[in-house]
């Protein structure tokens, strides 16, 4: 029988968007898209897919997508199905545009509730919009399965999973049994690249799309649980001094002696 893997993705801005593109609306508290550069799928998700998909190529699984938000760009969104992955699952709607990570596991819960049951269910280590890391945690508490966090590699066994996670000085080994919730880290390796076999597939591949209804979601499920108050970008300032010398020993002599005098050195 195959093994079930849900992997959990998020539509985020690209993190390569250049600082002068990147504008905050203050009053609105959100962030305003960058024109003409359009959302990526978040990377540390697409290392769990690619965990999903190592776990496919060693033997029988199914791997199904899962998002939840509002404005999705298809082609970015079909990235893991061109990678290899089978299903793309998405909760589309104007409700779901900001939501904090109180709702997004509300919803996350329950797709994962209706579509299926999931021997695994997989999820990146944080987000790179928020870097909360909130998301995964409170799914498996949620659902009531063990997690496991930061992991390099993934091997499923009979009934149970075996993970070595990441640490700062070298990695540990540790097994829960399933169904369990496991976030990757970027120590797994590169995902791999979309073929273009798997382009074509994916183009032919649509999405089953959720309504809120479907879900079984009411107000109480997707009242936020964060308070936003305030979002800006800070506004940095900068003073330069220039040591100067009669030639560049006597510039190093001074400079090493201003550095004294501000307890640099």
């Amino acid at each position: 029988m195959a093994l079930r893997i849900a992997v959990c993705v998020k539509q985020v801005p690209d993190p390569e968007t250049p600082a002068s593109a990147f504008k905050v609306d203050e009053a609105a508290n959100r962030v305003v898209p960058a024109p003409g550069i359009p959302p990526v799928v978040n990377g540390f998700d697409l290392h769990a897919v690619e965990a999903a998909l190592r776990i496919k190529d060693g033997g029988e699984a199914e791997v199904t997508i899962i998002s939840a938000g509002n404005n999705f760009v298809m082609d970015v969104m079909k990235k893991p199905l061109s990678m290899g992955a089978d299903a793309l699952v998405l909760a589309e709607d104007p409700a779901l545009a900001d939501i904090d990570a109180f709702v997004t596991v509300n919803v996350l819960a329950a797709i994962i509730e209706k579509t299926g049951p999931y021997d695994l269910v997989l999820a990146g280590r944080q987000a790179s919009d928020w870097d909360q890391a909130h998301v995964p945690l409170g799914l498996a508490e949620r659902l009531g399965l063990p997690s496991v966090t930061l992991a390099r590699n993934v091997e499923p066994q009979e009934g149970r999973v075996r993970i070595e996670r990441a640490l700062t000085d070298g990695y540990q080994v540790i097994e829960a049994p399933l169904p369990a919730v496991v976030t990757v880290s970027n120590e797994l390796g590169e995902p791999r690249y979309p073929t273009l076999r798997g382009i074509m597939a994916a183009s032919r591949k649509q999405p089953e799309r959720l309504s809120l209804d479907e879900l079984g979601l009411d107000g109480d499920s997707l009242k936020p649980a964060l308070s936003l108050r305030r979002l800006f970008i800070p506004e940095g300032e900068s003073q330069v001094e220039i040591i100067e010398g009669e030639d560049e020993a006597d510039a190093g002599r001074k400079l090493a002696l201003r550095l004294r005098e501000l307890n640099l050195i």
